[in-house]
């Protein structure tokens, strides 16, 4: 067997999860990460290096609010 990531974007996931959904079940497993909604620790790096960047003005903790608004 072959391990194969993508990052797929919201509006093609529901698309391509149907699709794999029709291969067979014993020749694909699919293995879907899993993000914990109330633990947003995986973001701090990104967000640091955003920050860092100087590409925004925005503060770590309106970047966070925008974050779960959007996504929780």
């Amino acid at each position: 067997m072959h391990t194969l990531k993508l990052n797929i974007h919201d509006s093609l996931y529901d698309k391509v999860f149907q699709f794999l959904n029709t291969l067979p079940k014993n020749k694909v497993e699919i293995l879907e990460s899993k993000i914990i909604q109330d633990d947003w620790s995986h973001l701090e790096s990104g967000i640091d290096e955003g920050l860092n960047s100087g590409m925004s003005d925005k503060s770590h903790e309106e970047i966070m609010a925008d974050i779960k608004r959007k996504y929780a």
